[in-house]
């Protein structure tokens, strides 16, 4: 399995929220934009207001969870940014997969195959 490439710089992080689409669930927010080259990276963002800094590793452990499941999945050539939301860090990181994958199924990223669950909680 290739490691998963990671969004670090802030201007990665605006770029894609200027210029990508959104799709949203009331526990998670997709941005996706395409990146012309031929991997996709994805970066994870918490905000406080999520909770304390317990709660707000959690709920990027568990999006993280989330994306190792799908990213063998995914489409190459995007940047995409995950965002938590006040949900998050209640659910299980199995919702949290459905939810990311009928996202990115939403945003037409997936590739089609048996083992990626796209029933939303």
């Amino acid at each position: 399995m290739a490691a998963i490439k990671v969004l670090n710089l802030n201007k990665e992080f605006r770029r894609v929220y200027g210029r990508g689409k959104s799709y949203v669930h009331p526990a998670l927010v997709v941005y996706v934009l395409r990146n012309g080259a031929g991997f996709c990276r994805v970066g994870i963002t918490v905000s406080k207001k999520v909770g304390c800094a317990v709660v707000r590793n959690r709920a990027r452990r568990v999006i993280q969870e989330a994306l190792r499941q799908t990213y063998p999945a995914i489409h190459g050539g995007w940047d995409i940014v995950c965002v938590a939301r006040g949900r998050t860090p209640g659910k299980k990181s199995t919702e949290i997969t459905a939810v990311l994958t009928a996202l990115l199924q939403k945003a037409g990223l997936l590739r089609e195959t048996k083992g990626v669950r796209s029933k939303v909680p």
